[in-house]
């Protein structure tokens, strides 16, 4: 990790700002912490090495826009968005206009310190990133026609059941194909899935 990296996490909610605070501290994890997004937006120029944990919905300028704006600014530092689990699209959302990965809440501390050292490390090397993209392509090309089709609703953020009524097959069915193709994309989670789907997705 840069000796500079700093985690700078963007909630509306003390308490969210408070735990988080204090759990990278016990990671020795520097940690910066924002009320808003426009704040941190204010602070952004003199920010050069770290990652971004923010929630995706906040008053004013959501997760969403956040990222947009970065993005117009060329702040390219990793982006991971907190939500809530009726949120799930706009995650998906955030993870198109460039997040790296999402947290569902209530999420458990190893989880969220794996995200975010996984994050810092992405900033430092993204050297092998063409060949990653050779080889998710190969996973994605072993998938069945079925199992694009539930690919395809897990990345619009879609429920098992929406996707089961969209093919006309039920709802167990799709589980059987979303656990097939979370194993040929060899993804521990729908975040990671997403994340994967989205590489590889004609831009």
């Amino acid at each position: 990790m840069q000796s500079d990296a700093v985690v700078h996490v963007v909630d509306d909610d003390a308490a969210v700002r408070k735990s988080l605070a204090f759990l990278l501290a016990s990671e020795e994890l520097p940690a910066r912490l924002h009320e808003s997004a426009s704040g941190f937006l204010d602070d952004a120029p003199r920010i050069e090495a770290g990652c971004i944990v923010t929630d995706v919905r906040m008053p004013g300028i959501d997760g969403i826009e956040l990222i947009r704006r970065l993005k117009e600014r060329g702040i390219a530092l990793p982006v991971i968005v907190m939500t809530g689990h009726a949120d799930v699209p706009m995650a998906v959302e955030a993870m198109k206009e460039g997040a790296i990965d999402f947290l569902e809440k209530p999420f458990g501390d190893e989880v969220f310190l794996a995200a975010v050292r996984s994050a810092l490390a992405r900033q430092e090397k993204d050297s092998h990133h063409g060949t990653q993209i050779t080889e998710i392509q190969g996973r994605f090309d072993a998938l069945s026609e079925r199992e694009r089709q539930v690919l395809e609703g897990l990345v619009a953020g879609k429920a098992n059941k929406a996707i089961a009524y969209d093919l006309g097959i039920s709802p167990r069915t799709v589980e059987i194909y979303r656990a097939n193709v979370m194993a040929k994309m060899q993804a521990k989670s729908l975040s990671e899935l997403v994340r994967l789907a989205l590489l590889i997705e004609p831009k």
